[in-house]
């Protein structure tokens, strides 16, 4: 489910309080009782292989036998870009479906996608069906223009041979014990490079960037007042410091030269599928393609340690995921609301779609459902969604911007490019309240 962030700030902006090529600027509004006139409304989603469109049409296949006067035309393979186009040229889908989490607050605070308050509370929807943390990343300052739909976590997967051989007998709990491993499990060839890697670090490389690692430290993005907090919380330091002291052992060359001769991400050739790598930060979707691309490799999974100091942290992690709604301009709101509730809610749905693309479900009740298909691996990953204390990158109406820039920042740290890491943290502070005030007007997350 992973893909790239879509960066539509400009294009969002555009949107707000303006009409949508001949939609309504108004939104629209719930209907006292259900409308059961034969209606077509159409359903935009992103997944794009034959097999999970497959997928998609059974669970659609499912809604319209529950809703019979309504027919879905589903189309896939869409990302946030087309999404924007659509409402901009005013014929948007009735639903739509969205990869990323980080355009929450552009669509809701610019009304792109319409506040799906008013349905939820005209159908007496329990929206804490659903775990705090997604919750969290489907509205903005009580605008729910999203539900959530299938979600990622992230943890720790690690090769038990590999951990075996090196007498380790269970993964780590703590960071110091995750450090410890990752030495001991290194292989070098003669030359000193790099021939299995421990764990590999480095800002950039497959799942490895500050948002995914934060949750280890608790580290907060923001502080009460609304202003990036990354020089005024000691933990993004101490996260920083960590890692650059995990390049510092394999050598900023060394580790730069394994990273550019690694695998593709997505493909058969990753390397902690090939052995190459005996721990690695992922998400849930690695269990199936393990399973497809390499059933012999012999793996476990475990939540992502936590910081030594940090123990309140143990068993949390990153999570994020789809997000779907109601664009502005739909021509069928009414019954393009019965399909939001349905894949937002539907315990079946979810679990056939988690069952089928081995994504996490996003209600409790799916999350617990004896029918989710039996896999350890893969229950780490449930654990690591339902924990209080994971947590999504909080939305803010400027997308990604503070991810970038700090991406960017830690990224020349690594390279030893900072001279001194408070005073680039509390530069970049500055840097990303600026940006923030630019794209939003002024306003703070």
């Amino acid at each position: 489910m992973r893909r790239a962030r879509a960066f539509l700030v400009v294009a969002l902006v555009a949107l707000a309080g303006c009409t949508a090529g001949g939609g309504s600027s108004q939104e629209p509004k719930p209907q006292t009782a259900t409308d059961r006139t034969p209606v077509t409304i159409t359903f935009w989603h992103g997944f794009s292989a034959p097999r999970e469109k497959r997928v998609f049409a059974k669970v659609i296949d499912q809604f319209h036998q529950s809703h019979p006067w309504i027919t879905v035309k589903v189309v896939g393979n869409i990302n946030d870009d087309k999404i924007v186009s659509s409402i901009h040229g005013g014929n948007p889908p009735d639903v739509a479906q969205s990869f990323t989490t980080d355009n929450v607050g552009k669509f809701c605070s610019s009304g792109a996608w319409v506040d799906l308050n008013p349905y939820i509370k005209q159908d007496g929807t329990d929206v804490n069906a659903i775990p705090a943390a997604a919750q969290a990343y489907t509205q903005y300052k009580g605008n729910r223009c999203a539900l959530p739909q299938l979600a990622d976590a992230y943890g720790l997967y690690y090769n038990t041979e590999l951990l075996a051989k090196a007498g380790f007998k269970s993964p780590p709990k703590t960071l110091s014990e995750l450090t410890e491993m990752a030495k001991r499990l290194t292989q070098r060839n003669s030359d000193g490079s790099i021939k299995v890697a421990g764990l590999v670090p480095y800002w950039g490389f497959y799942e490895n960037v500050p948002a995914h690692l934060a949750p280890a430290w608790g580290a907060q993005w923001f502080s009460p007042d609304g202003k990036s907090n990354l020089s005024r919380d000691p933990r993004w330091a101490q996260m920083l410091r960590w890692q650059k002291s995990l390049i510092d052992f394999y050598g900023y060359d060394k580790i730069t030269r394994f990273v550019a001769g690694a695998g593709d991400e997505f493909s058969s050739s990753q390397v902690f599928e090939t052995g190459k790598m005996a721990m690695a930060l992922d998400g849930e979707w690695r269990v199936a393609f393990l399973a497809d691309e390499h059933p012999e490799l012999k793996y476990a999974t475990a939540p992502f340690p936590a910081a030594d100091d940090q123990s309140g942290q143990s068993g949390a992690g990153f999570i994020s995921g789809n997000i779907i709604g109601i664009p502005k301009g739909a021509k069928h709101p009414a019954a393009a609301w019965q399909l939001v509730k349905y894949l937002a809610f539907d315990t079946s749905a979810l679990v056939t779609l988690s069952n089928e693309l081995r994504n996490v479900p996003t209600t409790t009740a799916a999350l617990q459902s004896p029918q989710i298909k039996p896999d350890p691996n893969f229950k780490t990953f449930l654990d690591i969604f339902a924990n209080p204390k994971s947590a999504a990158v909080p939305v803010n109406p400027a997308g990604s911007v503070n991810q970038d820039l700090f991406q960017t920042f830690a990224e020349k740290y690594q390279a030893g490019k900072v001279a001194d890491l408070e005073t680039g943290l509390k530069a970049l502070d500055r840097q990303i309240d600026n940006q923030i005030a630019q794209d939003t007007g002024g306003g703070a997350p």
